[in-house]
C-alpha cells in the first residue's frame, strides 16, 4: 500500500507540474500551442508517461482550462467573496480582476481572454467548457451587483452593469499586452469607479 500511495502521490505531483506549465504556455500561445511532445521536452518527462496522464490533446486542453479556472478562482473570486455582500464586493471583484491581470498570474495576461478568443468560433468540448466558465463568471458579477441592489446600495440593471464592468477589465488586459503598457489598468480602475459611482444610491459610502 505504501508503494502504491507513493506512486499515486508522484503521479499527482507530475500532473500538477504539467498543468502549471500548460496554463502558462496557453496564456501566451493558446491551447493549440500545447502538445504532449512540447510539455514532455520542457519538463523532462517521457511522452508515454505524459500521455498516460491525459490520453489525448483535447483532454490535455480541458485539464488545462480546469487548472486555470482554479488559479483564477484563488486570485479573483475567493478573495472578493470574502468581502461582505454589497457594493464592496462588486468593487473587490473589479479590483482583484485587474490586479490578477496586471500582476501576470499568467504570463500572457488573462488566460481566459486569450483562449476564449481562440475558441469562440469553434465547436467541440473545449468551446463548450469555455462558454460555461464565461457564463459562470458573468453570473458571479451579476449576482454581486444584484446583492448590492437588494441592499439598497446600487440602482442598476445587474446584467448590463456586469457587462460594462467586464468590458473594462478585458479592454485593460488587451491594451496592456498589445502595447506593453500598464496605463490601461489605471484607466480601467477609474472607469469602474466612475461607472459604479453613477449607479450608487445617494448616501452609500464608496469602498475605494
Amino acid at each position: 500500500m505504501e508503494k502504491i500511495d507513493g506512486r499515486l502521490a508522484r503521479g499527482d505531483q507530475t500532473r500538477r507540474a504539467v498543468l502549471r506549465r500548460a496554463v502558462d504556455i496557453a496564456s501566451v500561445d493558446g491551447l493549440e500551442g500545447l502538445s504532449i511532445g512540447r510539455l514532455a521536452t520542457e519538463l523532462g518527462i517521457s511522452k508515454s508517461g505524459l500521455f498516460a496522464h491525459f490520453g489525448s490533446k483535447e483532454e490535455l486542453q480541458l485539464a488545462t482550462v480546469r487548472a486555470a479556472r482554479r488559479i483564477y478562482a484563488d486570485n479573483v473570486v475567493i478573495p472578493a467573496y470574502e468581502i461582505e455582500p454589497g457594493l464592496g464586493r462588486v468593487w473587490a471583484l473589479s479590483r482583484h480582476w485587474l490586479d490578477y491581470s496586471q500582476s501576470r498570474v499568467f504570463p500572457g495576461g488573462c488566460f481566459f481572454q486569450k483562449v476564449s478568443h481562440e475558441y469562440s468560433a469553434r465547436g467541440g468540448a473545449v468551446h463548450a467548457y469555455l462558454a460555461e466558465v464565461h457564463s459562470e463568471w458573468m453570473g458571479l458579477i451579476e449576482t454581486a451587483i444584484t446583492e448590492a441592489v437588494d441592499r439598497g446600495e446600487l440602482t442598476a440593471d445587474p446584467a448590463q452593469l456586469a457587462f460594462d464592468l467586464n468590458a473594462y477589465y478585458e479592454a485593460a488586459n488587451l491594451a496592456s499586452i498589445l502595447h506593453n503598457d500598464e496605463t490601461g489598468y489605471h484607466r480601467a480602475r477609474r472607469a469602474v469607479q466612475e461607472r459604479l459611482a453613477a449607479a450608487v444610491t445617494p448616501g452609500t459610502p464608496l469602498p475605494w
